[in-house]
């Protein structure tokens, strides 16, 4: 697996400096890890979709991720669960809040898996499937389609995590009391328990 660039190999789903490995599920291993050797912290600072945190949004996106995958490997499909998670964590890693008023945000939709993949290039050592999930995840917005399962998988679940972050936020009641991702561990058959803990 690949750590921060630069130092030791960060092995961020299966040990933690500062967290027994047993009481975190492999999402939360690796958001720590990455916050540890990186930036990620920086994105709780930035609003996605609605009220929702790039940090959270990136989260939901893993978890959501972690759960297809979890389906499609009971059905005998292999997946790199750990270039799935960290490229699913690392997918909106711009750096930026793209709500502020700047001509280079205006085009954010298109341009921002570019500049994540640089972001996130300076700070790890990425695989290629990781890097395939940065650079793909907006298809078909970005018109180059993903070329690894792990990319497609956190495409999906990207845009199901928007769109509900999106329009769950403005229903009477709803809000963020059931997130995207625990909607869509639940369709996958997964259940929140033997995911995340919940």
């Amino acid at each position: 697996m690949a750590g921060r660039k630069g130092g030791g190999m960060t092995d961020a789903l299966i040990s933690d400096e500062c967290c027994d490995g047993s009481a975190l599920d492999e999402v939360e291993r690796a958001a720590l890890a990455l916050e540890r050797d990186g930036r990620l912290g920086l994105t709780r600072g930035f609003i996605q979709h609605g009220t929702v945190s790039v940090y959270e949004h990136v989260r939901s996106v893993a978890r959501a991720s972690s759960a297809i995958a979890s389906a499609l490997e009971r059905a005998g499909v292999r997946v790199d669960r750990t270039s799935l998670i960290r490229g699913a964590l690392l997918h909106d890693y711009f750096l930026y809040d793209w709500h502020d008023v700047d001509p280079s945000h205006r085009l954010h939709g298109f341009t921002h898996p570019a500049c994540a993949l640089a972001r996130a290039e300076e700070d790890f050592d990425l695989t290629e499937h990781e890097r395939n999930i940065i650079a793909r995840h907006m298809f078909p917005l970005v018109p180059v389609p993903p070329t690894c399962r792990e990319a497609w998988i956190v495409c999906m679940a990207d845009k199901w995590c928007a769109l509900y972050e999106t329009v769950a936020a403005r229903l009477p009641g709803k809000g963020a009391s059931v997130s995207a991702s625990r909607r869509v561990r639940t369709r996958a058959g997964v259940g929140a328990d033997s995911v995340t803990g919940e």
